[in-house]
């Protein structure tokens, strides 16, 4: 596909999305609630649709795709155990809003800081969320390069393709902070569903005759890939490793779980969780059975998560649909580069500057995190250019780092007797333990980062809670208005 053309489709799609968001930015008031929670206003459906383009990203289509074109069908399983952990929203989406409501919190961190009287738990769990987002979001960006290098055979330079969606995020994310995210996160969702939808039927049915043609041909040329462990690149402890932080990722991953925050009313978060589930299920198939058409029709790529872009290069795939479905996996990615950039922003502004500023007010909170909107997107793009690694990997090793989180949330919600002190030891040293076994490469007996990394808060958050005092006065409070809501109530 020529770069002219795929320049023109991004042209356009930019120009269609600005309007979008622009329309947003004028319904903006005043103020960081208004900017980075859009006044805790999302209706249902707006909800589910910035939840879900948030959440899948170029992880789907390029990297689930890659890891199934690998793994076979033990990437559906690994998949379908982050859906599942959608009952954790169910449990917790009421207890988050509720007491964001209640106690106005900006960020998850925040209420953690709040709930153990903590400062110090909160600016220290917003530089982790920090340190382990950026290179998730940088992991967006890779996508993306890596994708219009692929599909332009090479015309369109990698960092080209990077510098084109860093700009677009930042850009969106300033024209109407959340409200303008929410917007264009939902016309993003909605192209990324249409696309993938109609793209693997063109490839089922003009590449196999059909998708009963697609898993015959499976079942005779790879049928270790329909099976359980498969290839041999999901073992027992591979697929524990991957999924163990994926099953608590929409709670330890402060872009999704600040999201619990933004519906208007309870009513409309079941809604919210019930469209991400029709909508995560659907997205889920068809990048599980691009990965194994491009097994099929592509046998002997280097590299797994050159997949979607050789298949996109294929003559059985219209142009016209190739490039919609660039287009698609672009919308994946930059919704969750701006979200996570908002998210991270809205963390330094309240969690970190609040703190440490004797000068802070709201319209300083306001500006400091509309600064580190580009700051942190220069960093992303930053990692960017390193091009680490396999996608679906990298996107666990985050999520493996931010698991750490989920003792202290857990116990916020549950335990009188968590403390200040618990969390800080459960969160720094299960986050040194997280990136000195990713980085090193190091797996002691066989188990994978998120494994030892999880294993490391549970126990340090529980022991130092025994032997350090529990803010007991905030916990009675916290934990009696939430009894008290919750008592009778019907929630999810």
């Amino acid at each position: 596909m020529s770069a002219n053309t795929i320049y023109l489709a991004l042209f356009l799609y930019f120009i269609i999305g600005s309007i979008v968001a622009r329309r947003a930015g004028k319904k903006l008031g005043g103020g960081v609630n208004e900017f980075f929670l859009a006044s805790r206003s999302l209706g249902g459906i707006v909800a589910a649709l910035t939840y879900s383009a948030t959440t899948y990203s170029a992880f789907m289509l390029v990297g689930l795709a890659g890891l199934t074109y690998i793994g076979g069908v033990g990437a559906f399983g690994f998949e379908l155990i982050y859906l599942s952990g959608l009952i954790l929203v169910a449990f917790f989406g009421p207890r988050f809003w509720l007491v964001g409501k209640r106690y106005n919190y900006l960020t998850p961190t925040e209420m953690l800081g709040d709930r153990y009287q903590s400062k110090a738990v909160a600016a220290i769990s917003a530089v982790a969320a920090v340190i382990f987002l950026i290179p998730y979001s940088a992991v967006q960006l890779i996508g993306i390069g890596a994708l219009l290098e692929g599909i332009s055979g090479g015309a369109i330079p990698y960092m080209v393709g990077v510098g084109i969606a860093a700009f677009i995020a930042v850009y969106w994310t300033w024209s109407g902070g959340l409200k303008a995210v929410a917007w264009t996160d939902s016309l993003q969702a909605a192209v990324m569903l249409t696309v993938a939808i109609t793209s693997i039927i063109f490839i089922a049915y003009r590449g196999f005759g059909g998708f009963g043609g697609m898993f015959t041909q499976l079942e005779a040329q790879y049928p270790t890939w329909l099976t359980v462990p498969g290839p041999g690149f999901f073992n027992v402890k591979a697929f524990i490793g991957l999924t163990l932080p994926w099953f608590f990722f929409s709670i330890s991953n402060p872009q999704v779980s600040q999201r619990l925050f933004m519906p208007r009313s309870l009513g409309q978060m079941r809604i919210m969780v019930m469209g991400f589930l029709v909508f995560g299920f659907i997205y889920t198939i068809v990048s599980v059975l691009w990965g194994f058409s491009a097994r099929l029709l592509l046998p002997d790529l280097a590299l797994a998560d050159s997949a979607t872009p050789a298949l996109l290069g294929l003559s059985i795939v219209p142009a016209s649909i190739a490039l919609l479905v660039m287009l698609g996996i672009s919308a994946a990615a930059i919704s969750t580069v701006n979200s996570i950039v908002l998210t991270l922003s809205s963390m330094v502004c309240r969690d970190v500057f609040k703190n440490v500023s004797t000068g802070a007010n709201e319209d300083r909170e306001l500006l400091v995190g509309k600064i580190f909107v580009p700051l942190f997107t220069l960093l992303i793009v930053f990692f960017a250019t390193q091009r680490l690694g396999l996608i679906a990997s990298l996107s666990v090793a985050s999520s493996a780092g931010l698991l750490v989180m989920v003792p202290a949330l857990i116990g916020s919600f549950f335990w009188k007797r968590g403390t200040a002190a618990a969390v800080l030891a459960s969160i720094i040293i299960g986050g040194l333990v997280a990136t000195i076994l990713q980085f090193s490469g190091l797996r002691p007996l066989g188990l994978w980062p998120g494994v030892w990394s999880g294993l490391v808060a549970v126990v340090l958050f529980i022991v130092v809670s025994l032997f350090t005092k529990a803010p007991e006065q905030k916990a009675a409070e916290f934990l009696g208005y939430l009894k008290e809501e919750l008592s009778g109530r019907k929630v999810i």
